[in-house]
């Protein structure tokens, strides 16, 4: 079976995979558990020392990859670079901070002595999706490297030479061999790695059909898992809040990454007295924004990754309009090649339709109305995801107080929601389980070992 790229914004072929037999995969896993019974000896020092080297290379390669995501995935190549910088980041921060993350913490008890160590558990599988090809990796890498696991990568099909790229960077970053590998898969081979008795643990950012069946097999198989999938963040916009602030950073919120992220904002609640000033602001905000091609610096939106995501997107919409609601503009699959999807605002949604109710995987916003507060907390929550959310207000204190009234696992109050390696990152409900980032995110694959003396 061929794993193929397909170039986005054209529809053309740009490369092809041959998918490795079960065999070498199985002898792949076997070169990663050998690996990590030497990583796992190796100090913070130098497991530190590397991965800042891993940073140098993602900043000198920075171009490169950029260009690679446009290809593969049509990420425009200013939000490329951005994200390769923080990859950088992330790699930064555990080397700087895993080892006093790690460091065993003194526990009262009946012994003489007590603590808690934390030890790495072996060769992690990470299901990675494609709509953050480099950061989605290193938000899992980073730590678990430095944790002093091994990594074993299966990328989203289309994204192959991304894969095969960290895989490289990693080499040329001094890692020893097979710490850090790529394989060269596709889905039907997952529950064949999860079975290997050397997987210990398993990490998938991605769907939520996704999540259930790698989780389902995960857990037949007693193996820890964390879960990121998908997200509805609602934007609340209260009646005090700034609407010129809030209509820009809603732009922005909606169409980072051409609107294929999980935490982008999506169903956009506003009060019924700012409703309108509200929507005419976010149009034409919406229709400012360039839509072209991915290698072009000047695009902020371009193509979806791949046509049936594309249609599926429509679909939502059009079923949306179907049932009352307004499109304020976009709405419209353009002529011409490529998988290119206007900026799109739905007003006039209710909670029963599918602009509401499903994640709008695209640039595509979802206007409700919300007559109070009471009812702006009830629409956020009258969903089957829960990863972010954020709230609009000039009053903090009233801000904080919904904020910790959302079912999410990301608050924000006047900011986009965002991941940073300082914060813990996650969701609750059908957005998943288990934490990336922070102390939490690098403990989420180490054993937690109680050491008692008598």
């Amino acid at each position: 079976m061929a794993l193929e790229s397909i170039n986005p914004s054209s529809g053309e072929l740009i490369e092809s995979f041959t998918e490795w037999v079960t065999d070498h995969t199985s002898q792949t896993i076997e070169k990663s558990t050998n690996a990590f019974k030497e990583w796992r000896a190796t100090s913070f020092e130098y497991r530190a020392e590397l991965m800042l080297q891993a940073g140098k290379v993602l900043s000198a390669e920075r171009e490169t990859y950029a260009k690679t995501m446009a290809l593969e995935m049509g990420k425009p190549v200013a939000d490329g670079r951005a994200e390769i910088d923080k990859c950088v980041w992330v790699c930064e921060y555990y080397a700087g901070h895993a080892g006093n993350f790690l460091k065993p913490e003194a526990a009262e008890s009946d012994g003489s002595a007590a603590y808690t160590a934390f030890h790495p558990l072996g060769p992690v599988l990470a299901v990675m999706p494609w709509n953050y090809p480099f950061w989605q990796v290193f938000r899992f890498a980073a730590p678990a490297l430095m944790a002093g696991n091994t990594g074993l990568l299966k990328h989203s099909s289309n994204v192959q030479r991304c894969a095969l790229q960290i895989e490289e960077l990693f080499q040329k970053a001094g890692f020893p061999e097979d710490v850090f590998r790529t394989l060269v898969i596709g889905s039907g081979q997952v529950n064949h790695v999860i079975e290997n008795r050397h997987v210990m643990a398993v990490t998938l950012t991605g769907s939520e059909a996704a999540g259930r069946s790698v989780a389902a097999k995960a857990g037949a198989c007693l193996k820890k898992t964390v879960m990121e999938l998908g997200g509805s963040d609602a934007f609340i916009v209260l009646a005090d809040a700034d609407v010129e602030l809030a209509t820009t950073m809603a732009v922005r919120a909606r169409c980072q990454n051409s609107g294929q992220s999980c935490i982008a904002g999506k169903r956009f609640i506003v009060a019924e007295s700012i409703y309108n000033e509200f929507l005419v602001k976010f149009v034409k905000k919406m229709e400012q924004l360039n839509v072209g091609d991915p290698q072009d610096s000047s695009t902020q939106v371009g193509p979806q990754a791949r046509g049936d995501l594309r249609a599926q997107l429509h679909e939502l919409v059009v079923q949306s309009k179907n049932m009352g609601a307004t499109i304020a503009t976009g709405g419209e699959i353009p002529s011409g090649d490529g998988f290119f999807y206007p900026p799109t605002v739905v007003s006039e949604v209710d909670p029963t339709m599918p602009v509401f109710t499903e994640e709008t995987f695209g640039p595509v916003a979802a206007i409700i109305r919300a007559r109070d507060e009471e009812e702006a907390v009830a629409l956020a929550n009258r969903s089957d995801f829960g990863l972010g959310g954020s709230v609009w207000t000039e009053n903090i204190s009233k801000g904080e107080t919904i904020a910790n009234r959302l079912e999410v696992g990301c608050a924000f109050i006047n900011g986009i929601v965002k991941s940073d390696p300082r914060l813990p990152f996650g969701g609750v409900k059908s957005s998943g389980y288990g934490r990336e980032l922070s102390k939490y995110g690098i403990r989420e694959f180490v054993n937690i070992q109680t050491v008692w003396i008598g």
